[in-house]
């Protein structure tokens, strides 16, 4: 139960956040929110992390990164149904991945890409722009690595 609520909660505040960007805010527009620290900026971003594989041809980017995300959800369920008994850890780490996955999922299955808005940087260097289903993904794969390397004694 806390796996499929997790996975929700996740798409629902992504999808939400987003859909709040994107009517509020013109494309590239930036509020600061701590300024020399933390930007709300409107982006949207056609490939993957740091823009890669964005100026490929359109029909085969979807294609890859559609694919990618059905691949990634699939192989979630897998090891969900497999360690799920082993620790909640486990399941937190997994739901957070797969919310994250379908959120972004959704994004570019929509609208062929992925809307971005969270923009941290420091004086001149910008880390590139992300968003609530890239940061659920980025702590369930933290949580998951942390368990697995210092506390899950099985093996």
């Amino acid at each position: 139960m806390w796996f499929t609520a997790l996975i929700l909660l996740v798409v629902v505040l992504d999808q939400a956040s987003k859909f709040w960007i994107a009517a509020r805010f013109s494309m590239y527009e930036t509020v600061p929110v701590v300024p020399g620290f933390f930007n709300l900026t409107y982006l949207t971003n056609t490939g993957a992390a740091f823009g890669f594989l964005a100026g490929q041809p359109s029909a085969w980017r979807q294609t890859f990164f559609v694919g990618i995300a059905v691949a990634a959800l699939v192989v979630i369920a897998f090891l969900y149904h497999r360690l799920k008994k082993t620790s909640a850890w486990y399941v937190t780490a997994l739901g957070l991945i797969a919310g994250g996955a379908a959120g972004n999922l959704i994004d570019r299955v929509r609208l062929g890409s992925v809307i971005d808005f969270l923009d941290v940087y420091v004086g001149r260097h910008h880390w590139p722009a992300f968003n609530l289903a890239d940061s659920a993904i980025t702590v369930g794969v933290g949580i998951f690595l942390v368990y697995n390397l210092f506390f899950d004694r099985q093996g």
